[in-house]
């Protein structure tokens, strides 16, 4: 068996504080992960883990063995990153947590792996704040409201854009409940609901203040069906502007008071804050930085639905300027 993969295997054991976790991560059977770390012992003629079914613990010749196994292995990896940039190329595999409404993504990633075809992309889309570290992710794009806050975590956030969220309704909705004219007609119809996003109905109408209490008829956690909901003609519902163009909905969804804009959001970048930082992540983050930083925000007096878009009986739909915006 193989020292130095029983090493790096009794590493993840400690850092992720399970077997079966190190297991999925390392894509290995527990049983083997678990004769990698008796391996471990066995050369050494210690117990180094002591372990029962619910918890695992190290032992003092353990603690002592890990720290010394760290600092190797970082030692060893950065060798190898110095001499991979020799190389220029980055290999490997990346693996993502994107919010579910980049289907968008898909685009650029396209145009990544054409400028590095050596890196696999592990894609995973979900609208929550994934622990880069306990789950196994390298860079993970959030999209967080301007009144709220990315969760302290002694992570690298790089700001990149912001973004703004509109109504939207579907065609079919519009067509059987009508399109509402005013912020106060809002309460007449249903609404698709994600996170707290409807709170932003709150609108200064001169100086009035209009407290709007939208009747939510489904909640989403996830913007993707959310999006799905109100194409299905559901109710009106919060969307990020990209997706009135995207090739999914371009035909299907319509803005709602497009003057009246909800939550501005701003979309990060978030990789761990490691010296060692592999060649994959330094150029994922580089690329998308460079790809979506330098992108104007799209405004409702920008959107201008292309001639093939409009119909006689609904407004045109707008269109997100400057792509390649994705929000």
């Amino acid at each position: 068996m193989d020292t130095l993969t029983s090493l790096k295997v009794f590493r993840k054991v400690i850092d992720l504080a399970s077997f079966a976790r190190a297991a999925e991560r390392l894509d290995m059977s527990t049983a083997m992960v678990s004769k990698h770390v008796m391996h471990v012992e066995h050369r050494l003629g210690v117990r180094l883990v002591n372990r029962t079914t619910r918890t695992l613990s190290l032992t003092e010749p353990g603690k002592i063995y890990f720290e010394c196994c760290k600092s190797i292995l970082d030692e060893l990896q950065a060798t190898e990153l110095t001499l991979g940039s020799l190389g220029g190329r980055p290999r490997g595999i990346l693996r993502l947590s994107v919010p579910s409404s980049a289907m968008w993504l898909a685009d650029l990633l396209v145009e990544y792996r054409g400028r590095y075809p050596e890196v696999l992309i592990d894609l995973s889309l979900e609208d929550r704040f994934v622990s880069l570290i306990d789950e196994g992710y390298d860079v993970a794009l959030r999209i967080v409201l301007d009144k709220e806050s990315l969760p302290s975590t002694g992570l690298i956030a790089r700001r990149i854009r912001e973004s703004t969220f509109y109504l939207a309704a579907s065609r079919e909705y519009v067509k059987r409940r009508g399109t509402p004219k005013s912020l106060q007609e809002l309460s007449q119809h249903d609404f698709v609901a994600v996170r707290n996003l409807l709170s932003a109905l709150e609108r200064t109408d001169g100086n009035a203040r209009l407290e709007l209490q939208p009747r939510a008829v489904l909640r989403y956690r996830s913007m993707n069906g959310v999006a799905n909901a109100i194409a299905a003609g559901v109710g009106i519902g919060p969307l990020p502007a990209i997706l009135f163009d995207d090739p999914l909905f371009k035909d299907v969804l319509l803005p709602i008071l497009p003057n009246h804009p909800l939550a501005r959001a701003i979309l990060y970048v978030v990789y761990a804050s490691n010296k060692l930082l592999p060649s994959t992540v330094r150029t994922f983050v580089d690329f998308i930085v460079e790809r979506l930083g330098a992108t104007a925000e799209p405004t409702p007096g920008l959107f201008q639905g292309p001639a093939a878009y409009q119909r006689k009986d609904t407004p045109s739909l707008p269109r997100c300027v400057s792509a390649p915006l994705r929000c």
